[in-house]
């Protein structure tokens, strides 16, 4: 279960950009990871602050984090390892509308040349898409990848929710 911990002025007043923490937890009931998005702007005309979050696993322990990269038309982050060291890259569509159909962000090798996996937003009919706020997502990653790597992704998939499906 994912929950978002950020305060009642910042959700009404900052919208989808607003700071939060988003803590995982299992079902145990034991936060197993913790993501945390400081608050940042959005958009081609602000690239001296573009978004970034922090992944721990287990929290109190960064293990990665997602920092958006400045681009005009695509939307592009960049996956980072505890290092700071640039791991994978994330290159989404023109286009995040999803008419009848999948929106998929591709999963990028470091030096961005091959496709590794994607973050893909489900379409989920006409229906639930008009009138709730749900989304279904689904991530696609090899097996045998890291799993600080895999850990940071699943953030990177929460980022994107944020940025480009949540109502503003």
């Amino acid at each position: 279960m994912a929950l978002e911990d950020s305060d009642c002025c910042s959700r009404n007043m900052c919208g989808n950009l607003r700071p939060l923490d988003i803590k995982i937890i299992d079902c145990n009931q034991t936060e197993v990871m913790k993501l945390s998005r400081p608050l940042a702007c959005q958009g081609c005309c602000f690239p001296c602050c573009l978004q970034t979050m922090d992944v721990e696993c287990p929290p109190g322990t960064v293990v990665g984090r997602i920092e958006e990269r400045w681009s005009i038309l695509t939307p592009k982050f960049d996956i980072k390892n505890e290092a700071g060291e640039t791991v994978l890259k994330i290159k989404g569509p023109i286009c995040q509308c999803n008419c009848c159909g999948d929106v998929e962000f591709e999963i990028l090798s470091a030096d961005g040349k091959a496709k590794v996996g994607k973050i893909s937003k489900h379409w989920a009919g006409l229906v639930s898409e008009m009138f709730t706020d749900a989304e279904n997502f689904g991530i696609n990653f090899p097996l045998d990848l890291d799993v600080k790597v895999k850990a940071t992704l699943l953030g990177a998939l929460f980022l994107i929710d944020f940025l480009y499906f949540e109502q503003k």
